[in-house]
């Protein structure tokens, strides 16, 4: 899902809405005819009782990421959430109506409704895919720059063509792409190197160019600075640096292409101290909050671990938080006691069988993290930010992943853009995957990106997806 409300995503909620509004009133109209219909909206309140369908099929829609593009890419899949959305939101319309009988829209008017509203939200979105995806379509990328960094910055256009973006080629640039030599033709995927710097002008007009994203990691040379500098001054083409524009489509940092430079002057607001209390008064009313709500879980959740193995019920660990302070973190313990007898951390893994059966429970529904809200009412963690890790595992990725200490300058969280957008990582590929979303939040944390990541958290455990 995109880190932005982008108008793209915008326009697909606006035409959802009126899919489904459309949908009911045709529904009212063949089950009551006109003036069944206009009883409906005038005297009976029909347009608040259509508003709450609206807000249960578009929650449907948000929850089976159907706003996601990724998913979108994907017709069939598409097709299967679309058919499972409908039947979903509309039973529990069913059961809305059962239950409270003054929300029903007139006596059958459900049954209608989902078969209009199925049709219509199949033709939309399949139109939709096909436009998005089609190859003629969409703003063309020339690439400056025929190396690692380029094929990276192709490959995510290639995969995620409902972003709206093509490439039109590449552009090599001699003596500058720094040891990284262009791609063989295989690498470089659909598109081909279609000149090199010094035709740049006359291969954006010829191609009709719309952006071009320079992918290079030295800029001397036969780098084409005069030819940037005059159509970025006649605002005839839109450029951009590779980093900035894979961090837009994917909402993660490209650790090869990133440079200090680009974190220096990455343009992130300084926080006010208006901001950093409101957000530390935040953190703590809802983990206290939290403490309330899940305390009946908690209690059940101590029983069972006492019952099915020998042991503490909370698991206490040592973890690295803001500015590398070591603190305790707090979790109901998932694994047999002494699963690290010898004393050496180990990697989780997915069928590990130092978990318990019951364990294995509640790591997915992440019922073991409840303990973590004493962590952040004690103020060493937030709700949101890097997930805290093991002091042993910090000092190795720190020195085999660059700007892996870098995550420390927030303080670390009970949920990230990390742990939403990522797996479980058990591995450091799957750290330095992780650190790249970790970073993209340092760079672009906000109080929006914040609710994004509540509403992506609560749709992740309502899934179970990504514990371990």
């Amino acid at each position: 899902m995109s880190t932005k409300f982008s108008p793209r995503t915008a326009g697909l909620i606006a035409a959802d809405v009126a899919i489904v509004f459309i949908a009911i009133m045709l529904a009212l109209y063949l089950r009551l005819g006109w003036e069944g219909t206009a009883y409906q909206i005038i005297e009976n309140g029909a347009l608040s009782k259509v508003t709450l369908a609206v807000v249960v099929c578009l929650v449907t829609i948000y929850l089976y990421d159907l706003y996601d593009y990724g998913v979108m890419h994907n017709r069939r899949e598409l097709l299967f959430r679309l058919v499972q959305v409908t039947g979903i939101a509309w039973t529990i319309l069913a059961i809305l109506y059962y239950l409270v009988p003054p929300l029903m829209i007139g006596r059958g008017t459900l049954i209608y409704s989902v078969v209009l509203t199925l049709v219509l939200l199949l033709v939309w979105r399949t139109c939709i895919h096909y436009l998005t995806g089609h190859p003629d379509l969409g703003e063309k990328v020339l690439i400056l720059g025929a190396g690692k960094a380029a094929v990276a910055t192709a490959n995510i256009v290639y995969t995620r063509r409902d972003a709206g973006y093509r490439i039109a080629g590449f552009v090599a640039v001699p003596g500058v792409e720094n040891g990284d030599s262009p791609r063989s033709r295989a690498e470089l995927g659909e598109a081909a190197i279609l000149g090199n710097s010094d035709q740049l002008e006359k291969i954006v007009a010829e191609r009709k160019i719309d952006r071009i994203v320079v992918a290079l990691a030295q800029r001397r040379g036969n780098f084409p600075t005069e030819s940037l500098l005059r159509m970025s001054l006649e605002n005839s083409v839109d450029i951009e640096e590779s980093a900035s524009f894979y961090e837009r489509v994917t909402g993660q940092v490209h650790l090869d292409m990133l440079r200090p430079s680009w974190l220096i002057f990455s343009g992130r607001e300084r926080d006010t101290k208006l901001i950093v209390v409101i957000r530390e008064i935040v953190n703590r009313s809802l983990a206290l909050i939290g403490v309330v709500l899940s305390f009946p879980i908690a209690i059940l959740t101590a029983i069972i671990i006492k019952l099915e193995s020998a042991g503490p019920v909370f698991y206490k660990q040592q973890r690295v938080g803001r500015d590398g302070i070591v603190f305790e973190l707090m979790k109901f313990r998932s694994m047999y006691q002494d699963a690290e007898a010898d004393g050496m951390p180990v990697w989780a893994s997915s069928d590990d069988d130092r978990i318990t059966r019951f364990g294995r429970l509640i790591r997915k529904v992440r019922i073991d993290e409840i303990p973590q809200f004493w962590n952040i009412l004690k103020g060493e963690m937030s709700f949101i930010g890097p997930r805290p890790e093991r002091p042993h595992f910090v000092a190795e990725l720190t020195e085999q992943i660059p700007f892996y200490g870098h995550r420390h300058l927030v303080a670390p969280g009970l949920t990230g853009w990390a742990q939403i957008k990522y797996p479980y990582g058990a591995s450091v590929e799957d750290a330095r995957e992780k650190l790249q979303y970790d970073l993209y939040y340092i760079k672009n944390q906000s109080l929006a990106l914040d609710a994004i990541i509540i509403f992506e958290t609560v749709k992740t455990v309502l899934f179970g997806k990504g514990g371990r």
